[in-house]
């Protein structure tokens, strides 16, 4: 199981979530309004963005990735995955999680 980050303007962040679920991209996803600061081309960036927490089996995480970038908005979109610990994590969820990614 992997835990994805990805910063999203809050008009898309519903659109791409459902988007990702529907597709059984990703088991949850989970939005938190967020400030960011950052640097893009030279100038300091303040923006309000929605991080989604996307929750995916290690086996659909290539598939995850790739439709996350064809759905953002971003020139350079934050994809950023990590592994779940798998020994520590709750077997329970980290099955449903395996479940709902899995193809239809």
């Amino acid at each position: 199981m992997h835990l994805v980050l990805c910063n999203v303007p809050p008009d898309k962040a519903d659109a791409i979530a459902d988007q990702l679920v529907a597709e059984h991209l990703a088991a949850c996803v989970n939005l938190s309004f967020v400030r960011s600061v950052y640097r893009w081309q030279g100038e300091v960036q303040h923006d309000a963005e929605v991080t989604l927490w996307i929750k995916v089996s290690s086996a659909r995480v290539d598939n995850l990735r790739a439709r996350l970038v064809e759905l953002h908005p971003y020139e350079l979109p934050e994809v950023l995955v990590f592994d779940a610990d798998k020994e520590h994590s709750l077997a329970a969820y980290v099955q449903w999680v395996n479940q709902e990614c899995a193809p239809e």
